[in-house]
């Protein structure tokens, strides 16, 4: 199977969450389905079934540092 670069995951996981936001506060026909879009993509991309799952998988390979739920970029004092 071929795995996506980094980078386009990092760049799917961002785009998925900023549509998923904007989901939540408008709601519009065009978001909605950019987001199914985006999801799809990331399924691909991970070699898994359902979102969640490509969400994880996608945050499993980016590097440290570069994951959304990491804060070793957060600057101490």
């Amino acid at each position: 199977m071929l795995l996506a670069h980094p980078a386009v995951l990092k760049d799917l996981v961002e785009q998925y969450e900023t549509l998923r936001a904007l989901h939540a506060e408008k709601g519009s026909p065009q978001v909605r389905q950019r987001m199914e879009d985006v999801a799809y993509t990331l399924c691909v991309s991970t070699g898994t079934r359902d979102v969640d799952a490509a969400l994880i998988a996608a945050r499993h390979r980016l590097p440290p540092g570069a994951r959304p739920e990491d804060d070793s970029l957060v600057a101490a004092g």
